[in-house]
């Protein structure tokens, strides 16, 4: 049976943050919605992707399964108006293109930072999730694990991987180049929404620094810091905090500033104070650089310096559009064999049960030397019987028309009978 590869997406392309957070969803929603998939809609090769930019399921069926599977998604978010947010998915029915675009978002092509690297460990989860629930068939298998080779050979071939482009990441490598001569900075997060806990993941590569975080919901912190192997610091004592860290990373949302000149001039500064405020609006009154030894990096001046390792990114994109096509060729290739090997098993069993039903009914008294040779060569007329309609379909997959010569082989031997032994 032909696979028709389909995919369902809602991104930051197609609808705003506010639609995006309702939609989102988290790995107890995800492994529910896999389950209901499997059990309700007996879909296999499935694959759902949920981050704070997109919310995307990959599927395979016959039929285009999208209104049955948002609705499903609405049911699990409690949103009883779901089908109002329709216009908000992109549908993916031809075959190609869902492949193509699932390419695209797991290489980086479709994320707000282009070449991201996040998105390809997001999207290796989200097949794990798969793979755990025995809902990734050869299929899927095969179409991931091209995925990621595709990927690799991107990140050695190209400059697409190069650089900070990425807000959170850029961060990181201004801390790292600011801190190179101080013995184990001290580094205090504050604020750990969307902006923030990236920029704390991103943490793990300042190895040799000390990291605490402090958030107004105390489990969110504990949370992050528990996995990462950071210190929590209530909110409360955050000024304190403040204080002892070398590094202050602001990512708050507030309407006036949360740290002051005048808070900040109340700081006993040995050598430097470095502030560096991520938060739109301002989070930093930007006069405390007025005071001696504090230096101030906010947004603007971060994102400018990603913006170099993006312009890199950017003039790489058609080596890496190229390198896809390349990767999408041959996983066609070994796609369109996948198609018509059920219907060449199916030959083979029908030319085999024919076989065995002759011998049986002409060679009941046939000694078994006899037998030995009557089945060698009745073996060998079926191999080349075979021969001519397994080359003819090898051929019509490389023409396109494998559909057209399944059905004519399948209504001339009768072949939709037999069941294909696994």
């Amino acid at each position: 049976m032909h696979i028709k590869f389909r995919a369902i997406s809602l991104s930051h392309k197609t609808a705003p943050v506010q639609i995006r957070e309702l939609i989102s969803l988290d790995e107890r929603e995800i492994h529910s919605i896999l389950l209901k998939l499997k059990d309700f809609f007996s879909l296999n090769d499935v694959l759902i992707l949920s981050t704070c930019n997109r919310t995307e399921v990959y599927y395979s069926h016959d039929l285009d399964m999208s209104t049955e599977i948002i609705k499903l998604i609405g049911l699990e978010k409690g949103l009883s108006d779901i089908v109002n947010y329709l216009e908000y998915f992109q549908i993916f029915n031809d075959d190609r293109a869902a492949i193509s675009h699932l390419f695209k978002v797991s290489i980086g092509l479709e994320a707000q930072v282009v070449g991201d690297i996040q998105i390809s460990n997001q999207v290796k989860r989200s097949y794990q999730a798969a793979a755990d629930l025995d809902m990734a068939g050869p299929f899927l298998h095969r179409l991931m694990h091209t995925v990621f080779f595709t990927s690799k050979r991107i990140a050695q071939e190209t400059s697409f991987r190069d650089g900070a482009a990425s807000l959170s990441y850029a961060t990181i490598e201004l801390i790292d180049s600011l801190t190179s001569n101080t013995y184990q900075p001290r580094i205090l997060l504050i604020g750990v929404g969307e902006i923030g806990e990236d920029v704390a993941k991103n943490m793990v590569h300042l190895p040799e620094a000390k990291i605490k975080i402090s958030n107004r919901t105390l489990a969110k912190s504990e949370e992050i810091a528990s996995q990462l192997g950071f210190e929590v610091v209530p909110f409360e004592n955050v000024f304190e905090a403040m204080e002892e860290a070398d590094v202050i990373v602001c990512s708050i949302l507030r309407n006036e500033p949360f740290i002051t000149k005048s808070l900040v001039k109340k700081f006993q500064i040995q050598s430097y104070k470095l502030l560096v405020d991520l938060s739109v609006p301002r989070s930093i009154e930007p006069s405390v650089e007025d005071v001696p030894g504090v230096i101030l990096y906010n947004v603007d001046n971060i994102r400018s310096k990603a913006t170099e390792a993006l312009d890199k990114r950017m003039a790489s994109i058609p080596k890496v559009e190229e390198i896809i096509t390349e990767s999408i060729e041959e996983f066609y290739g070994w796609k369109k064999e996948m198609m018509v090997s059920p219907t060449i098993n199916k030959l083979k069993q029908s030319l085999e049960a024919i076989r065995q039903e002759e011998l049986s009914r002409f060679l009941k008294n046939a000694d078994e030397k006899e037998y030995a040779v009557i089945d060698r060569i009745t073996k060998s007329m079926m191999q080349k019987i075979l021969k001519v309609p397994v080359v003819q379909l090898r051929a019509a997959c490389k023409r396109d028309q494998a559909e057209e010569m399944i059905e004519i082989i399948s209504d001339l031997f009768d072949l939709d009978k037999i069941k294909t032994e696994k």
